[in-house]
């Protein structure tokens, strides 16, 4: 009887650095300057967390998961891994599900940001995913268009969706909403660990 103890997480990893670097690129170059848009985008975004717009805020971040699930999931992704529109769905799930809460109302913080853990953490999170981000691959050597942007490539918007969730969601809701930018944080931190070590 055999068992999954042979494998090896290498396995599950179908492309090399180089290749997936390429296709990030290649995002990068297709949606050019959708970039700077959705930059903005999430700006206004975390502006409207912090003044308890939660609704108007889980509105305006649906449509970009809608985009990552689609124009980097199932229109590239899938080129190099077979998971890669079932990715896809999930985001434009996670997307659905943003815009459930905000036309329903239910979830939203009651209350303005204040200086609790959980919103300070939040503010972290979103602003790393925003603006470190793109830097971090800007200062090791990549080019503009392999800098990965919110609400274009799929960590950063994770990330900063993450940090936002904490902000402006409450309850159960919250952990409903933030298992999907959860898992593919594990999953590409996973990928990106056996990209760089092999």
């Amino acid at each position: 009887m055999s068992s999954g103890a042979g494998y090896q997480l290498q396995q599950f990893i179908p492309f090399s650095h180089d290749v997936y670097l390429r296709l990030l690129e290649r995002i990068g170059e297709t949606y050019w300057p959708w970039h700077l848009a959705t930059l903005l985008l999430g700006v206004i975004v975390l502006l409207l967390a912090l003044k308890h717009k939660a609704r108007a805020g889980s509105l305006l971040l649906a449509p970009l998961w809608l985009v990552v699930g689609v124009a980097f999931f199932i229109r590239h992704y899938a080129e190099l891994n077979w998971a890669g529109s079932y990715i896809g769905y999930a985001f434009i799930g996670e997307a659905v599900l943003l815009l459930c809460i905000a036309l329903s109302g239910k979830g939203l913080a009651k209350t303005a940001p204040d200086k609790r853990p959980t919103v300070i953490i939040g503010l972290v999170l979103a602003l790393t995913g925003l603006v470190g981000w793109p830097f971090i691959g800007l200062l090791s050597g990549d080019s503009w268009y392999q800098a990965a942007v919110f609400g274009i490539y799929a960590d950063p918007t994770a990330l900063t969706t993450l940090g936002l969730l904490l902000i402006m969601f409450r309850g159960g809701l919250l952990w409903l909403s933030i298992i999907i930018p959860l898992l593919w944080l594990v999953v590409s931190g996973l990928t990106w660990w056996v990209l760089l070590n092999s």
